[in-house]
């Protein structure tokens, strides 16, 4: 029971240290990153997607808030972060934090010029998805998450139980 205690103390304290702002106004459409997610330029996931220019690209990354359905993406015309109000306000925050850094792994993948959505691909086969989830499964390990806590937060609605193991599968979790 110890050990328990020491895990939930130390997820709660990680969770109160996660940089996200929850409040958000209804008015606000569009905003830079920095101006609305403070803090990621001191994550260390962020700055080794962007090195030494972690500042430069974070403070330049507009977002886009929106009130349609869905979670977050990478504008693939834009480069813009699109992000749902409403998941924003009422997801889980561990979720929220680790879809950021899988939608910053996408910015980086868009600035290189590469194709993010391409549809020879089904979506868990997808080359840029795939290593848009490694990245945020290594990180989810470094939180301390386990394989049961990652693959809840790899399963989305969109994807059938072949897709949740493939994927899995790829990023090396066990469902």
């Amino acid at each position: 029971m110890e050990w328990l205690e020491y895990l939930v103390f130390r997820v709660t304290r990680l969770f109160r240290k996660l940089p996200i702002n929850r409040p958000l106004q209804l008015n606000v459409s569009t905003c830079c990153f920095t101006e609305y997610f403070r803090g990621f330029e001191k994550v260390e996931a962020v700055r080794r997607l962007f090195g030494e220019k972690t500042v430069e690209v974070l403070c330049n990354l507009k977002v886009d808030f929106t009130w349609l359905g869905g979670y977050m993406y990478v504008d693939s015309a834009t480069g813009h972060l699109v992000i749902s109000k409403r998941y924003l306000s009422t997801g889980d925050k561990v979720d929220i934090y680790l879809d950021i850094i899988h939608e910053l792994c996408h910015v980086k993948q868009w600035l290189e010029g590469r194709e993010l959505f391409d549809s020879r691909y089904n979506y868990v086969d997808r080359p840029t998805e795939v290593e848009a989830y490694r990245y945020t499964v290594q990180e989810a390990r470094r939180l301390g998450l386990s394989d049961k806590r990652i693959c809840e937060y790899l399963k989305t609605e969109w994807m059938s139980d072949s897709d949740l193991k493939r994927l899995a599968k790829a990023v090396g979790v066990k469902c």
